[in-house]
């Protein structure tokens, strides 16, 4: 059984789960995770499988269509089915995870096969939010790590420009952000998981954010390049913001809330 492994087994599995993203995404990383029993996964230890799933997903740089079987086993549906959801996105608007063609329709969507919608309706997105929040913290991971590789290989009057100050600062800032959008994940949720993982998916799209920003000015002009890596993960981090709403909707929404309710429930026990 799946919910039996032990930590071992957990290792081999990301390496399993690693070299397959690694070396596929979209229709062909579905098969994969198929494969390698991803429904099982999800039904039977969900608080390992998501983190694990969509926090590599985010560091190779790789897509699936599981955010939609996470949305199908939150509202009792069956993992897999080509059911269409709606789902909310920044500004009020709504898109669908087209599982069907798989195919990127818009080139606003970072080559995610989202399509927009003009009308969607509500459903429960909290297990989602904190399923693209891993992936935000993923896709952060990697940012981070191909910044602080440029700043140590990059050689500036004749030393690496990860001596200099401001340079370790934006570093410094965005492991700052990740891992406290990562800590504000693995908070418990089952008390208010509709407020927690508001709050979780908010911080993670603000450490992406913050990321993007910090790890560009440390790669210089080369980070805009088509050819380098990280024009991808600020590409896909903007619209993994964007998705189930943005940081900056739901902090205010967050707020709005607890303004109504005239008291702030405790999330963590320090």
């Amino acid at each position: 059984m799946v919910a039996q492994m032990d930590e071992s087994s957990l290792e081999m599995l990301e390496t399993s789960l690693r070299k397959s993203m690694l070396s596929s995404s979209g229709p062909a990383l579905d098969a994969a995770l198929t494969e390698m029993g991803w429904a099982d996964m999800l039904s039977e230890m969900p608080e390992v499988a998501v983190p694990l799933v969509f926090r590599l997903l985010g560091e190779t740089g790789s897509h699936a269509s599981a955010l939609v079987d996470v949305v199908l086993h939150a509202t009792g549906n069956t993992i897999g089915d080509t059911v269409e959801l709606p789902l909310p996105y920044a500004g009020n608007s709504w898109v669908v995870w087209d599982r069907i063609s798989a195919e990127a329709t818009d080139p606003t969507l970072s080559g995610l096969p989202l399509r927009r919608e003009e009308e969607g309706y509500p459903i429960r997105v909290a297990e989602a939010r904190m399923a693209v929040g891993w992936w935000l913290v993923g896709s952060s991971r990697a940012m981070l790590n191909l910044a602080r590789r440029h700043a140590l290989d990059r050689v500036q009057f004749g030393k690496p420009i990860a001596s200099f100050q401001a340079v370790r600062h934006r570093l410094a800032e965005t492991l700052v952000a990740i891992e406290g959008a990562e800590a504000t994940l693995n908070l418990p949720s089952a008390d208010n998981p509709d407020l927690s993982s508001l709050l979780a998916k908010a911080a993670a799209g603000k450490a992406a954010l913050t990321a993007a920003k910090h790890c560009q000015q440390v790669l210089g002009g080369i980070g805009f390049t088509e050819e380098h890596d990280l024009q991808h993960h600020v590409k896909r981090a903007l619209v993994l913001d964007g998705l189930l709403g943005s940081s900056r909707e739901l902090t205010r929404r967050a707020g709005a809330g607890l303004r109504a309710r005239g008291s702030v429930p405790r999330l963590a026990q320090l």
